[in-house]
């Protein structure tokens, strides 16, 4: 079983730090960008993909930016406006998918869902996946024989607060919402008064790696997330080599939405260069800091 507390103490006695900075945004106003995407290209761009988010409100939209030559990220206006919260990208088919968080605010209630689209190009886009009611944190990753592999995130009476399922299908098409809400669960995972999550999948030879986050509540129901990595076993359905690879405290200060989230690190995504790693990352739901550190999938 993961035990959040005891991979805290191991990152804090690693610590494999190399660099760590903030990445600037223009051209939003002054709404917020956080828990954005790592950099990735369509049609001859380097794009990163982000929440954008007025700092009183949870109404979001994902924004494309490209990098100037200043090194700010400036948003791309005439581009498809999706409405979801915490991007994602995956490629299905050599064709960029990207996906997020879909947000119903209704009264007093808030009821979500994961969207998947396939990006045509920045204007358009068309829906291929529809995740399950309740469910956030759906992540793809196709196989070297063509097979989707597709990580859950169900909650409630199956995932408690939050775990991990995972299921194989031969297409896009068979990631129905009962398939996704029926992926079995990984084995070694979270304990009950802890949550998690997948964030990028990668596919290193024949490997399966994940970068995600885990997560739980003080005494004072203050949120604390955590960037963390794991490998998985095909074979027996368990998480193995799990560790947290980032906490807040190792980036830059800053703000925060609110006070109960200043002890938050949502990973983004993660670009591997040898033996070293940038992760992209979204910190206190306020904003996004990019961290390199050792490589902590060699």
């Amino acid at each position: 079983m993961i035990v959040l507390n005891e991979l805290l103490t191991e990152n804090r006695k690693r610590k494999d730090i190399i660099d760590v900075k903030k990445i600037i945004f223009s051209g939003v106003s002054d709404q917020d960008v956080y828990n954005v995407t790592a950099p990735f290209v369509l049609n001859g761009k380097e794009i990163i993909a982000g929440r954008v988010e007025a700092r009183d409100s949870e109404q979001s939209f994902v924004g494309f930016f490209e990098q100037q030559p200043t090194g700010v990220w400036k948003y791309l206006e005439e581009t498809v406006v999706l409405h979801l919260q915490d991007p994602f990208v995956c490629w299905i088919d050599d064709t960029l998918h990207i996906g997020g968080v879909e947000v119903f605010f209704e009264g007093t209630q808030t009821r979500w869902r994961t969207i998947i689209y396939k990006i045509i190009n920045l204007k358009h886009a068309e829906k291929v996946v529809v995740g399950p009611m309740g469910m956030k944190d759906l992540r793809l990753k196709q196989l070297e024989n063509g097979q989707i592999l597709a990580l859950t995130r169900p909650q409630g009476d199956i995932g408690g607060r939050g775990k991990i399922g995972l299921v194989i299908v031969d297409s896009l098409k068979s990631l129905t919402p009962p398939v996704l809400a029926s992926a079995p669960l990984l084995f070694d995972q979270f304990n009950d008064e802890e949550w998690g999550g997948a964030n990028e999948i990668h596919l290193i030879g024949e490997r399966i790696f994940v970068l995600g986050h885990i997560a739980n509540f003080d005494d004072d129901r203050n949120r604390h997330y955590y960037a963390m990595t794991f490998g998985i076993d095909q074979e027996n359905m368990s998480i193995i080599n799990a560790k947290i690879i980032a906490e807040r405290s190792d980036f830059l200060p800053g703000p925060a939405k609110r006070s109960d989230l200043s002890d938050v690190v949502f990973s983004g995504g993660i670009e591997l260069n040898g033996d070293t790693a940038t992760l992209y990352a979204g910190i206190s739901d306020v904003e996004a800091q990019q961290i390199t550190i050792k490589n902590p999938f060699k």
